[in-house]
C-alpha cells in the first residue's frame, strides 16, 4: 500500500533527489536571483516568489541579504536551509570581526560561504539544494566582485554578472544583451528589473513586479560607501518609466 499510495514516504524515497528537478514535495523554494558588477560596485536583486511544486508558497519572500557592511548574499533553492545559511553567514562574519578587530577580506567571506554550501551537500543529495550568489565591494582592490557556487561548494568568480534559480537562464540572456562594465547605478537598476521581468515572462516559478499587490523585487547595491537597499519608491518609479513603458504594445497603424 505504501508503495502504491504514498511512495514518497518509503525510506528509500529520499536516497536520491526527486525526478522533477530534485525538489522534495511541500518544501518552499526560492526562484530567481542575480548579481552584476557596475562602475562603482555590485548590484544584487531577487524576485519575491517562493513555490511548492506547482503552488505558490509565498509572494513576498526575501532572497537578498546583506551579510555585513560591504557584502551581500542571494539565495536560491530550498527556502528554509537557504535563509538559515544566509543568517549563519552574517553571524559568523560578525563574530570574526569582533574577535579579530577587523572584517574578513571579501575573498575570505566567499570562502566561508563555500564551506557552508559544501556542508549542505548531504541535504542537497536529498533534494534540499541551496545555490547562492555572493557579492561585495573589495575595499583593498577598490572594485565590486561576485561569485557563483555549485552544489558541492565549488566557488567561481564572475567578472560580469551571474544568475541562479529556475529563471536564471532567461535572466542571464537578458543581462547579456545590455551589460557593460561602465554601467551607472541607475542603469544597473534598470537592467536588473528588465532581467527579472524577462525571467518571469518565461519561467512560471519567477515572480515579476506586481503593481496590483505592490510587490517589487528586493534589490541592493554595494559600493565603497557600503551595502544599501533600493527604496520601493525608486524601484517602482524606475519600473514604470523605464521597463513597463518599453513593453507596451504599439497600436496597429501607429
Amino acid at each position: 500500500m505504501l508503495e502504491v499510495d504514498h511512495p514518497h514516504l518509503r525510506p528509500t524515497a529520499l536516497e536520491r533527489p526527486a525526478a522533477d528537478g530534485g525538489f522534495i514535495p511541500g518544501v518552499p523554494h526560492g526562484t530567481t536571483v542575480l548579481a552584476m558588477r557596475f562602475a562603482d560596485g555590485v548590484l544584487m536583486a531577487g524576485d519575491r516568489l517562493a513555490t511548492e511544486g506547482h503552488r505558490v508558497a509565498s509572494r513576498d519572500m526575501q532572497k537578498v541579504y546583506p551579510t555585513d557592511g560591504h557584502s551581500l548574499v542571494a539565495i536560491a533553492g530550498a527556502a528554509g536551509p537557504a535563509v538559515e545559511m544566509a543568517r549563519m553567514l552574517r553571524i559568523e562574519l560578525e563574530h570574526y570581526e569582533k574577535i579579530e578587530g577587523e572584517p574578513l577580506e571579501l575573498e575570505g567571506k566567499a570562502n566561508k560561504l563555500s564551506q557552508m554550501v559544501r556542508a549542505n551537500l548531504p541535504a542537497a543529495m536529498q533534494g534540499l539544494v541551496v545555490v547562492p550568489i555572493f557579492a561585495g565591494y573589495d575595499r583593498r582592490r577598490r572594485i565590486g566582485r561576485l561569485w557563483k557556487y555549485d552544489v558541492t561548494g565549488g566557488r567561481y568568480e564572475e567578472a560580469e554578472f551571474e544568475a541562479s534559480g529556475s529563471g536564471s537562464l532567461y535572466a542571464r540572456e537578458s543581462l547579456k544583451k545590455a551589460w557593460h562594465p561602465e554601467l551607472t547605478r541607475a542603469e544597473a537598476l534598470v537592467l536588473a528589473l528588465q532581467a527579472l521581468t524577462d525571467a518571469s515572462d518565461e519561467d512560471r516559478a519567477t515572480g515579476g513586479v506586481d503593481l496590483v499587490r505592490g510587490i517589487y523585487p528586493v534589490i541592493f547595491h554595494c559600493t565603497a560607501e557600503g551595502a544599501v537597499e533600493f527604496s520601493r519608491e525608486e524601484i517602482e518609479q524606475t519600473y514604470r518609466e523605464r521597463v513597463a513603458i518599453a513593453r507596451r504594445p504599439v497600436a496597429a497603424g501607429a
